[in-house]
């Protein structure tokens, strides 16, 4: 509820987010190049986002004690900032939640992966809509730099917008979430996230398989093929050796290593030490369980016939799919005109769909994203 003055009453920044970005603006505020204006949010600050959207909180029954009311200004005077998951790009895969809390929203940041459909979801019917700006971010590519985002966030969470940051996939499943999580803290600003369907599980979905399987996945591994500038990559013989013992493999941002991450899933691992003393990047579990089989007389990790799948565009109308093998997967990628974004899997559970003649490549028409119920 509003507060008309008085002791309590949330201050707002009357100034302006003085930085610049990579990519474009929308809505009522002005251009990114002029300086992101943020001029103070219809209504109060008080409700913002989820823990304060629903019910009163003013404080104002007449068996209140003061010390209710002293911790109900001190919850609303408190920024907050929430990082929601936008899921694979169809706008039916947001969660309820996920859609009221962007829909609260006084300024969003998109990213780059966030579809167009999803997007005029969450704006639809808005009677005022917020300010969106597109911080991308998309490996290989131009992106806004992660430390500007960070200090966007901060900035407009602290002048009393109710900030979303609305995020491809789930914004704990490699989309930097943790970081920005802990610099929205690190300043006083509470986190709320809101899960979304990562693209690793509509990937599988889109070829009718799932991760794990009694017969033929224990388990399921998420790895990026793309590490920190200056940082090693994960070891891929150490993971492939890992996965033959019965895990899928589901790889993100791993099209411009194709070659490399293939090749070194089927890599020898010549002796024991190179399984016990995997690089910094390589899972800390898995060097602590090396397994016996990882011996000087040890088979290539997976092998060249090893089913292997790429998604790309996973749940959206241009999703594309290409079912081949392991040795053949970089290959029949380029012949394909596979490219970025997409996912791959590699595992036991593409059994059922290797009876097909390989490669195979489907194109699936989907239907409508503005279809009735999205």
């Amino acid at each position: 509820h509003r507060r008309r003055g008085g002791a309590g009453q949330p201050r707002r920044s009357a100034g302006a987010v003085g930085v610049t970005a990579h990519g474009r603006a929308s809505g009522a505020g002005v251009p990114l190049a002029a300086g992101l204006a943020l001029p103070p949010s219809s209504g109060s600050s008080s409700g913002a986002l989820s823990g304060l959207s629903s019910g009163s909180s003013s404080g104002s029954s007449s068996d209140a004690t003061g010390a209710t009311r002293s911790a109900g200004r001190k919850q609303r005077s408190q920024p907050r900032c929430a990082l929601v998951g936008a899921g694979p790009g169809d706008p039916e895969l947001l969660t309820l939640k996920a859609l009221r809390i962007a829909r609260l929203a006084t300024l969003l940041l998109v990213d780059d992966l966030v579809s167009d459909a999803v997007l005029a979801r969450v704006l639809r019917g808005r009677r005022q809509p917020p300010r969106v700006v597109h911080v991308g971010k998309r490996g290989g590519c131009r992106s806004t730099p992660q430390a500007f985002i960070e200090r966007l966030m901060v900035n407009a969470a602290l002048a009393g917008e109710r900030v979303v940051r609305l995020k491809g996939g789930d914004p704990f499943v490699f989309g930097r979430g943790g970081e920005e999580a802990q610099a929205l803290r690190e300043r006083g600003i509470a986190v709320e996230v809101i899960n979304g369907i990562t693209a690793g599980l509509a990937a599988a979905t889109a070829l009718h398989v799932p991760w794990t399987h009694r017969d033929h996945a224990q388990g399921v591994m998420l790895v990026t093929a793309h590490a920190r500038d200056g940082a090693p990559g994960p070891d891929w013989a150490l993971l492939g050796a890992a996965a033959a013992q019965g895990l899928t493999l589901v790889i993100y941002m791993g099209m411009a290593r194709l070659d490399a991450v293939a090749h070194g899933l089927m890599r020898t691992l010549r002796s024991p030490d190179a399984a016990t003393a995997p690089n910094a990047d390589a899972p800390a579990a898995l060097s602590r369980a090396a397994p016996a089989a990882l011996s000087r007389d040890a088979p290539a990790a997976l092998g060249a016939d090893t089913p292997a799948a790429l998604v790309q565009h996973a749940a959206m109308p241009q999703q594309r799919e290409l079912l081949t093998t392991l040795g053949r997967l970089a290959v029949d990628a380029r012949v394909h005109g596979f490219g970025s974004p997409a996912i791959v899997l590699i595992g036991n559970v593409l059994l059922a769909r290797a009876a097909l003649p390989l490669p195979t490549v489907a194109e699936r028409p989907r239907r409508s994203a503005s279809a009735p119920g999205g």
